[in-house]
């Protein structure tokens, strides 16, 4: 159970997530590697089978594991300093010194009781400062890393030679040392400001979604005010007249009133006509921003057959809807790399199918992996589409489709179809019109 959770969770991650989640977990893994690799290889043969030697060897590989734990504990903060969201505290800095310069230490003091050979001295300079570095190089800017890696590469060249080191072995302690360093700058830097740019990236599309949602509700108040303001203020001013006429008992206050009733019909229709514009989908258009939002993502997008020019307005708009919806949804669950949208024009019915690969294995509530309920204009997912393609006696399904493809399919009859006029207005207001007429 454990297992099966572990992996829908990881699932549902977006493939950012994921890369940022790898990206600390090699950081992670990395000291341990090294630890594990450069401290025990020199216990086979470099150092000296004695009581001393090898407890100051297990001393050193301590040390070492010690120096790996304060690097896990330190890289989350680390990553958030240089990724800007957090400020890396300098006590924090000042433990894994100090297990550095213990290292050392006990470096030295093998060296200096002969308990390793110049090699094994070697690859345990070269680990010394990895674990302690892996952090210390998303806290200081490069150029002060490089002068740090100079003077701890100079101290332990002291300490050595304080202690009896001489020729190729104290020759070999600067550029072993700065190596480890230099490596562990080139594995570590790279990837945090790889890692940074994509976060920077996926804020700057967040971003202008939002600045794309607030523009079209900006767009959308101005028709408002441009359709209702003058028409509201005209309906005001006649109203005004309407009852000093009527109050002077003059038959021209029946004439105002009947004015203004026909101005708020026409308000009216208006209003609707702007909603209706807004609510629209168009199929073409939607085929080509589907496209464009796929490939941006980097998923293969095929689209085949026409853009449906010659099908009636209702029905363009209804499949414009189900290319929105789908593209959404394609985005958002699973992990796809190709998405193919078919529009097949029949003798008596327009098919459009949508067919993606990537599908998650857990089947989604309206009945399929690839598609879940997300909200979206004028609908929630396949409820909201469903909804859309009844009023056209349209039928929806969706779901697996083998191999792992995920299929949803619109069928919409070609016969006579509901005027755009109904298809964005509630029974109710269908009704209104009849009534008033019936009024009259």
């Amino acid at each position: 159970m454990l297992v099966r959770g572990w992996r829908r969770n990881w699932q549902q991650r977006s493939k950012l997530e994921r890369i940022d989640l790898y990206s600390r977990l090699t950081l992670s893994v990395m000291p341990w590697l090294f630890t594990l690799s450069w401290q025990l290889a020199p216990f086979k043969s470099d150092i000296r089978h004695a009581p001393l030697p090898i407890a100051l060897g297990l001393a050193l590989l301590l040390v070492s594991l010690a120096q790996c734990l304060l690097s896990n504990r330190n890289i989350q903060l680390s990553f958030a300093h240089y990724l800007g969201t957090a400020v890396f505290p300098r006590r924090r800095q000042l433990p894994p010194l100090v297990l550095l310069l213990v290292n050392l230490g006990l470096l030295a003091t093998m060296a200096g009781v002969d308990g390793i050979a110049d090699s094994g001295l070697l690859i345990m300079t070269m680990n010394a400062p990895v674990a302690h570095a892996i952090t210390q190089v998303l806290v200081t800017p490069v150029r002060t890393f490089l002068v740090q890696s100079l003077a701890l590469a100079a101290l332990c060249v002291g300490v050595l030679a304080a202690v009896g080191v001489r020729g190729a072995a104290l020759a070999g302690v600067v550029p072993t040392m700065l190596f480890g360093c230099v490596l562990t700058l080139i594995a570590v830097r790279p990837s945090a400001w790889s890692l940074s740019v994509m976060w920077q990236a996926e804020e700057a599309r967040d971003l202008q979604a939002r600045l794309a949602v607030a523009e079209e509700r900006l767009r959308f108040g101005r028709d408002l005010h441009d359709v209702l303001g003058r028409n509201l203020a005209v309906i005001a001013l006649k109203s005004e007249l309407a009852v000093e006429l009527a109050q002077r008992g003059r038959p021209e206050a029946v004439d105002q009133m009947v004015e203004v009733q026909r101005i708020a019909r026409t308000s009216q229709q208006e209003v609707r006509d702007v909603v209706r514009g807004y609510r629209e989908a168009d199929l073409s258009t939607e085929l080509a921003g589907a496209r464009g939002v796929l490939s941006a993502a980097g998923i293969e997008c095929e689209v085949t057959g026409d853009a449906g020019g010659e099908l009636p307005a209702p029905i363009r708009s209804a499949l414009g809807w189900v290319v929105r919806e789908a593209a959404t949804n394609v985005l958002r669950h699973g992990d796809p790399r190709r998405c193919t949208i078919r529009l097949s024009s029949l003798p008596d019915s327009v098919v459009l199918r949508v067919e993606n690969d990537g599908a998650a294995p857990a089947p989604g509530p309206d009945g399929g992996s690839g598609v879940g309920d997300g909200s979206g204009s004028g609908g929630s997912g396949l409820a909201g589409l469903r909804e859309r393609l009844r009023v056209l006696d349209g039928s929806l399904a969706a779901g697996p489709a083998g191999n792992g493809l995920f299929r949803l399919t619109a069928t919409i009859p070609l016969g006579p179809t509901v005027p755009p006029a109904r298809l964005d207005r509630p029974p109710a207001a269908r009704e209104a019109p009849v009534l008033q007429e019936e009024r009259r």
